[in-house]
């Protein structure tokens, strides 16, 4: 679901009798139209020798059909069709995650292709002389100028009410105790930076393994909050595997950035460091506002208070 970036796959084919080169047809499910190339080999290929290649035009999610035709000096030899479909990757049992977005390919964290922009890795040091003043933080959460972190741009094309979803890996949670009930707790914690006349909003969900259209609020933050990075940490507790959802939301001007920074889910409740706040106007949970806010919803069922 990452608009603009190649997936790289690998395909394995057995080749038939004495063939020297091979068709390759691409194409996109549900489309007509196939791209081919031809692939040669050094030397003719043998009956039942494995050949591998990759294949680099792939996007992710997309499913494709690959063709293979062999090329014989008799002529070319009955095809063979296959079905590549692209599977989130799934951590086999969370324990401990951490991510600075330091790394490339930024911990496995894809783009919602169903909202109206992008989330964007940036670092204080590479960012554009252009930026909008006033928004926006000076440095990643660390202090750090080189250091990055994810942020939407709220400068104009974009509209207010547009959204930003940025997607977390798939996690597997404990296998579940044939003894008992296993109700594991995990602590997801991140930092976020909400800065500037304009902001709108910061919202997580909680995405459970087969419900794509159902997806549980698990905190959020609306306006203003400094020039400072702030820590929200909330107590879940998944039934299979999960994935956390941030969505930003375009304010009603340019100076509304909004970023996040240094993002955990360890296994274990939260450490309770702030006291209960009036719940009277929060009946189906705790919503706690001191340099930070979070939230804990009926979803997630006695997780206890969530500590900021």
């Amino acid at each position: 679901m990452q608009r603009g970036t190649w997936l790289g796959l690998k395909e394995q084919c057995s080749a038939v009798a004495e063939s020297s080169a091979s068709r390759k047809g691409v194409r996109r499910a549900g489309q007509q139209r196939w791209w081919e190339q031809e692939i040669t080999v050094n030397g003719n290929i043998q009956k039942g020798e494995l050949i591998t290649y990759n294949l680099t035009e792939l996007i992710k999610p997309e499913a494709y059909e690959v063709r293979l035709t062999p090329i014989t000096r008799f002529g070319e030899g009955d095809s063979t069709i296959r079905v590549i479909k692209y599977s989130a990757p799934v951590n086999p049992h969370l324990r401990e995650f951490h991510c600075g977005f330091e790394d490339g390919n930024i911990c496995l964290f894809t783009q919602d292709d169903t909202d109206n922009f992008d989330w964007t890795k940036q670092s204080t040091a590479t960012r554009d002389t252009k930026y909008t003043p006033n928004t926006g933080p000076n440095a990643d959460r660390s202090g750090s100028k080189e250091g990055f972190y994810m942020y939407i741009e709220t400068s104009r094309p974009r509209l207010e009410g547009e959204k930003a979803r940025l997607l977390s890996p798939v996690f597997s949670v404990a296998p579940k105790n044939p003894y008992g009930v296993t109700n594991t707790a995990y602590c997801f914690s991140f930092y976020y930076h909400m800065y500037g006349q304009h902001i709108g909003s910061l919202n997580v969900y909680l995405r459970l393994k087969g419900q794509t259209t159902i997806e549980n609020p698990v905190w959020s933050s609306s306006g203003n909050k400094g020039q400072h990075w702030n820590q929200a940490r909330v107590n879940i507790h998944p039934t299979t595997s999960f994935q956390l959802i941030f969505e930003g939301i375009r304010g009603p001007g340019i100076e509304g950035d909004i970023a996040i920074d240094d993002v955990s889910i360890v296994e274990g409740e939260c450490m309770k460091a702030d006291q209960p706040a009036n719940t009277s106007a929060f009946p189906y949970g705790i919503f706690q506002s001191v340099q930070c806010q979070c939230a804990i919803y009926p979803y997630l069922v006695n997780s206890g208070l969530s500590a900021c």
